[in-house]
């Protein structure tokens, strides 16, 4: 955990420069003010779990530094002339009731027009400065812990391709529309060493950004990793979205695999998600409390993925 104490009050102390989650802006010896906006295209038909989607994803990098959101404003554009209002109030009353959830009020925002419906949040939130986890601040020997399965890239291009079932879409947006509030705490009271989300980048990319940041290697079992039903077989299909091949093409060279690691499995790693769970490291001497714990509260089931090595010639080593 980071200790912020000798940091110059009234200063920026987290940003672009380690790809931290959120912005960091400390207030006092003891307070500082996180922050982060996100927003995307509507990645299901339906606009109000749209809403619900894109308001849990923007609240997620809250979570995943530690922090308590205290307010939201929307961020919106819409096509107002060609799509009727009445679908914009349901993806907004998606992001009310997610923030609702979340107990945290939107005070407002602001909406444009534009051809491509897209919706998300601006989240302001406080934290403790002795409390703040960052993304580059794990240690060796620390174990990783994944809160979520991953796939949901691969299962929403299965989807707009008309290929999966109802039990298959049900289980992807139920991962998608889980906030990590919970998981957020839990890694707080066994004092986790450093954690991010899982979104764009995909899981090998998030683990990537931790191990270049730490100056760690990462050595992860594929066959540990918890999947959304249907992903592998849609994956052996090669039904994978462009942004999940754009990520490995360019980690490809941070990444080694062993030779019982396909093609495909690879792609699922680096699958692009939407709204996807903790990646948390801490030490083995609280790996067990902690997924424990999560495991009696969260809806999905966390596993224990890997664990961080010192610096080797590649960032990420995966084995099954």
């Amino acid at each position: 955990m980071s200790k912020l104490k000798n940091t110059k009050i009234n200063s920026s102390i987290g940003g672009f420069d380690s790809f931290d989650d959120c912005g960091i802006h400390q207030i006092n010896d003891k307070q500082s003010i996180i922050q982060t906006l996100d927003f995307f295209t509507p990645i299901v038909d339906n606009p109000y779990l749209f809403g619900q989607i894109a308001a849990t994803n923007a609240l997620s990098d809250i979570y995943a530094m530690g922090g308590t959101p205290l307010f939201a404003l929307n961020i919106a554009a819409f096509p107002s002339n060609k799509i009727p209002l009445n679908i914009l109030s349901k993806i907004l009353q998606g992001g009310i009731d997610k923030c609702n959830e979340a107990n945290i009020a939107i005070l407002g925002g602001h909406t444009i027009k534009d051809d491509i419906p897209k919706y998300g949040l601006a989240v302001t939130a406080l934290i403790n400065n002795n409390d703040i986890i960052r993304n580059n601040t794990a240690k060796e020997n620390d174990d990783i812990i994944l809160t979520k399965p991953i796939g949901s890239g691969i299962i929403s291009t299965a989807i707009k391709k008309g290929l999966a079932k109802e039990d298959i879409k049900n289980q992807a947006v139920s991962v998608m529309n889980t906030l990590n509030n919970k998981a957020s705490k839990i890694m707080l009271k066994y004092n986790a060493n450093a954690c991010t989300d899982v979104t764009g980048f995909g899981l090998l990319g998030h683990l990537n950004e931790m191990c270049a940041g730490s100056n760690l290697s990462a050595v992860i079992n594929y066959t540990n990793i918890p999947l959304i039903l249907g992903t592998e077989n849609f994956a052996k299909n090669k039904i994978i979205p462009g942004g999940t091949k754009n990520n490995f093409l360019f980690l490809k060279d941070d990444l080694h695999f062993s030779d019982s690691i396909q093609e495909y499995e690879k792609l699922i790693l680096a699958d692009a998600q939407t709204s996807g769970g903790l990646i948390i490291t801490c030490s083995k001497a609280n790996t067990q409390n902690m997924l424990l714990e999560l495991n009696q509260k969260e809806s999905f089931e966390s596993k224990l993925i890997g664990e961080f090595k010192s610096k080797q010639e590649y960032n990420i080593y995966c084995k099954r």
